[in-house]
Parts: C-alpha cells; structure tokens; sequence
C-alpha cells in the first residue's frame, strides 16, 4: 500500500500526517509526504513542517520521502498522482469561523473529484484509531470501500460499523425499518439490498475485522452525522460516484460532500461504481410479502 501525504505546511495539514499515519503503520504502507508551496516567500515555513511531518511518521517506524512543489495544491496533487500512482490520498482541512459549511471544504472536495485514488479528509484530532462507521448503499459497487475500510481496521485492529440509511420509505412500507431488533431479520430476506449488506459482512469478517450492521430510514446526512455523534467513531466512510447517469450522480456526490463539508471526524471518500434505484430493495420486499387480500395460515398475523 501506498499513501501520498500532502501539506501546504498548515497545522491542518501536521494534524492530517498524525492521523493518517495510524493508518499507515498498521497496513505496513509506502510513505510519501508532498508539500505545496502557494506564496512566495513561505518555502522556508513550509520545510518546516515538511520535517516535522517526516519526525511524525518516524514515531510509527514509516520513512517517508520529501519532495515539494510550487504552484496550485489541486493541480500539483493532481500531477503527482498521474506521475506516481498511489492507493490512498491525505489532507488536512479546517473550520474556518464565520464561513459556511458549503465553503469550508471546496479546495478539499476539489481534490476529491479530481484525483482517482480515495482520500482522506482529515477533521478535528482523533489520537486513536478504534471505530470506523462504513457507509454502504448495499451494492456490489461498495466493494473498493469496503476492502480498504476492512483493510484499514485489519491493521489498526478497529471495530466497524456497516451503516445504511433508505430514503424515508412511502407509507405502504412504515415501520419495516423502525425497530432495532429487525436488523437480524432484515439481512436473512433475499432483497437486493440484504444480499448485499451480508456480502459486505462477510468480507470484513474474511478480513478478520469485527463487523456489525445497522440500518436506518430518512435522511441520509441526518442519520449519519446522528450516528457518528452517538457512536463515538474515529473515521467515517463514504463512497461518492460519477457513474450511473447524471441525476445519480448528483445525488450520491452530494452526500458525500455534505458528510465532508458538516463532519468533525476524518473522513475517508472511495470512488465507487454505479447505484440502484433507492426503492429497489422496498419493491423486493412488496412481491415477497402477503397482500392484505391474501388469505394466511394464521389470522393472528
């Protein structure tokens, strides 16, 4: 594995280094630190940081080569992951007071869109590495995100929960996902979406990482954020796509940019494949179940 790290030489970007080699050292990973100089005059600030950032890896036993750059961070992360490929991608952002959310991370998801291999948007300072909360749509087009996640956990020996969120269901299907207890009986069905869920389970475990699924309806940045509130994690996994058509697209880039835009936790982006229709696993489930008309073995139910 090979993890680019880049840096302007902000404190942001220090704090980006100090995370991210948690991950690096648990997955034994090549190490490389890039620094962007945009002002003249600052070279000398930015080499700085540059080695202190290189002090940080040596604590986790990672050598990591220097090498700077002058010129835009986009454009020069952009051209040094074309020259070197590499399978992971870390900055550093920051909130900014008096800016809006929409405004805080435009440089960050510029680079997001722009770079093929995931990144990581380092937020806040997270000493440890214990929980990760990997959000699924449940497809098999989550499967780059949920071999790095189960890769990351494996090496940092973190715990991680499968999450998905279903857009708040129409009223024919209230309550199918109400109540936490349902979860087990939910991924038995044979619907699109527990056949996939249970896939992803089943890789994380193959990879000897501790697994646990939750689901939830509503709103999807709703339910994120209140989960990663309430569940104390470390890292949060999204998987943003340009795949699937236009509408599609939109949508699940969207999420994606409002999780890095309103988290307070590093949050890693995977680029992922193409999404089903958000009802298709409710429409599984109309065909299997007894119409209200259908007589049944036992009136109770």
């Amino acid at each position: 594995m090979k993890i680019l790290f880049c840096s302007d030489g902000s404190a942001a970007a220090e704090n980006a280094v100090r995370f991210g080699a948690l991950i690096a050292e648990g997955c034994h990973a090549e190490t490389a630190v890039l620094g962007i100089c945009e002002q003249p005059g600052t070279q000398d600030a930015l080499l700085k940081s540059l080695r202190r950032s290189q002090e940080l890896l040596k604590e986790h036993s990672l050598d990591a080569e220097l090498t700077t750059k002058s010129g835009q961070p986009v454009t020069e992360i952009i051209k040094r992951t074309r020259e070197i490929p590499c399978d992971l991608v870390v900055i550093g952002a920051e909130r900014r007071p008096g800016r809006t959310p929409a405004l805080r991370s435009v440089k960050a998801y510029q680079i997001i869109e722009a770079v093929t291999p995931p990144v990581l948007v380092v937020l806040g300072h997270r000493p440890a590495l214990r929980r990760i909360l990997l959000c699924s749509g449940g497809g098999e087009q989550a499967g780059k995100a949920v071999e790095l996640t189960g890769l990351i956990a494996g090496g940092a020996h973190a715990e991680v929960t499968l999450f998905h969120v279903s857009p708040a269901p129409p009223a024919m299907f209230a309550g199918l996902l109400q109540r936490e207890e349902d979860t087990d009986r939910w991924l038995a069905s044979d619907s699109a979406l527990s056949r996939g869920l249970r896939q992803q389970q089943e890789t994380l475990t193959r990879l000897g990482v501790t697994c646990t699924v939750r689901l939830r309806a509503g709103l999807v940045l709703s339910e994120v954020v209140r989960e990663l509130r309430q569940g104390e994690y470390d890292l949060v996994v999204a998987g943003s796509s340009l795949a699937g058509g236009p509408l599609r697209a939109y949508m699940l880039g969207n999420v994606a940019r409002e999780i890095v835009n309103h988290a307070e936790w590093p949050v890693l982006v995977v680029r992922t494949g193409r999404v089903e229709h958000p009802w298709s696993h409710f429409i599984h489930l109309l065909g299997s179940r007894p119409s209200p008309h259908q007589k049944t073995s036992n009136p109770s139910h």
